[in-house]
């Protein structure tokens, strides 16, 4: 199946920003490393730490597997699901939203932390919320072509 290359460079983009991310609040966390963040951060506190890493690995694992399925040009992930499509891309912009919103809410209520402080989590929801935008705008465009 044809796949414009342009969605396997940026769903390998996110998901590397993302494992970026990942890694680097691991290495903060076992080995301390000053000129990174600190762990604070990289961190809201909603989840504990205990839970958000295995549901990050497998968040990871599930992007790795797509970015595979684009690679390849086959797989499950490349076949059109339209109509998966369209919850996704509208999820999507939910998700984004929804971040800018905790942003400007963050950024009101604690206006020291101007610009980026303790916002690491915000920005990469936002990534995640991106990399779901894509993978729905290839299975919107390749159902209507197959359509």
């Amino acid at each position: 199946m044809y796949v414009p290359l342009h969605y396997s460079l940026l769903l390998a983009a996110f998901t590397l920003l993302f494992i970026l991310r990942v890694c680097g609040q691991i290495l903060v966390v076992v080995v301390d490393i000053d000129f990174l963040p600190p762990f604070e951060q990289w961190y809201s506190g909603l989840l504990p730490y205990s839970v958000l890493l295995p549901i990050q690995i497998l968040i990871i694992g599930a992007m790795l597997k797509i970015v595979l399925d684009f690679a390849k040009r086959s797989g499950f992930f490349i076949t059109p699901k339209p109509r998966a499509a369209v919850f996704i891309k509208w999820f999507s912009y939910v998700y984004f939203f929804s971040m800018g919103v905790r942003y400007v809410i963050t950024m009101t209520l604690y206006p020291e932390l101007r610009w980026f402080t303790d916002t690491i989590p915000i920005w990469f929801h936002m990534v995640l919320a991106a990399f779901l935008y894509t993978f729905s705008h290839y299975h919107l465009r390749q159902g209507l072509i197959t359509s």
